[in-house]
């Protein structure tokens, strides 16, 4: 066999994987969206579910979703951006450094089931939080720290050298050129992988249940006040959030329209996960443009 049929027997066996791939992955997703977007109504999205009648709303579990991304983002983006910047800047090469990329690298392939029952031993009982956001906020930030440290470390050591030798050349010190040349050059890379880690905690569901719990107060939306227990903002409720609320749909629904509920629900869950990843690639590609001044 010459290489030239090699290399067009291969290309069109890659070629052909990749359809399959592709095939079954917007097969799935168009049968999602087909079973739920004609349920999806204003009033779907902003009302109170219902236990045991028809009609029922996920918008609690929408704004616990929202909220929860958001706490969890507070405590993870600087974490994991001081992490990285340190684990790329500032750790110097050796046995201790390979071990802490090896312990990040562990972390970040654990199953969230695992993440959910250590923060219901630690954060939920040992320390006293109970199921609440910030519990869930906590084991998320378990759960999403070891992507948010590698997206920092890779983005920082993506810099050109050249630019970080001659901004020390010119006198600056080594924290103001990580954070005058190098960030800025790096901005666009963190903030794609902030965007993609955002959305992967969004649909997160396993390590919810045992951290921020299965069941929501009744909230008073007109109650801003974080320290009371019917305030949506308050941080240290129980809340249900849209994959959890799916989940316990499905398991043990009793409202007559649960199947219905539970394909709306989940159309939901799949465009806004949509929705952060083509943000991430819009945004990404924009900061992109403007710190390199590419057209």
């Amino acid at each position: 066999m010459s290489a030239k049929t090699a290399d067009k027997i291969a290309t069109a066996v890659i070629i052909t994987l990749a359809g399959f791939i592709v095939l079954i992955m917007a097969g799935l997703l168009g049968f999602i969206l087909y079973r739920g977007v004609g349920h999806i109504s204003f009033d779907f999205l902003t009302s109170a579910p219902q236990t045991i009648k028809a009609g029922g709303g996920i918008g609690p579990q929408l704004f616990n979703s929202l909220y929860l991304l958001i706490l969890t983002m507070i405590i993870t983006i600087p974490l994991g951006l001081g992490a990285g910047i340190y684990m790329s800047q500032y750790a110097k090469p050796g046995k201790i450094t390979d071990f802490i990329r090896l312990i990040v690298e562990v972390l970040s392939s654990f199953p969230s089931i695992v993440v959910g029952l250590f923060g219901l031993l630690v954060i939920v009982n040992m320390f006293g939080f109970g199921f609440s956001l910030f519990s869930g906020a906590l084991a998320l930030t378990v759960f999403n720290l070891p992507l948010m440290v590698r997206i920092t470390e890779q983005a920082m050591a993506s810099v050109p050298q050249a630019q970080k030798e001659a901004s020390l050349a010119l006198g600056l010190s080594k924290w103001k050129t990580i954070k005058s040349i190098m960030l800025p050059i790096a901005f666009p890379v963190i903030l794609t992988g902030t965007i993609l880690s955002a959305g992967r905690v969004f649909g997160e569901a396993a390590a919810l249940l045992f951290t921020a719990g299965m069941s929501s107060p009744r909230l008073d939306f007109g109650n801003w006040n974080p320290l009371s227990p019917t305030s949506p903002l308050n941080p240290f409720r129980p809340a249900e959030t849209l994959a959890v609320h799916i989940w316990k749909i499905n398991s043990e629904g009793l409202a007559p329209d649960a199947p219905e509920i539970a394909a709306g629900a989940s159309a939901v869950l799949i465009l806004t996960v949509l929705i952060f990843n083509l943000l991430a690639r819009y945004i990404g590609r924009l900061m992109h443009k403007k710190f390199t001044a590419t057209k």
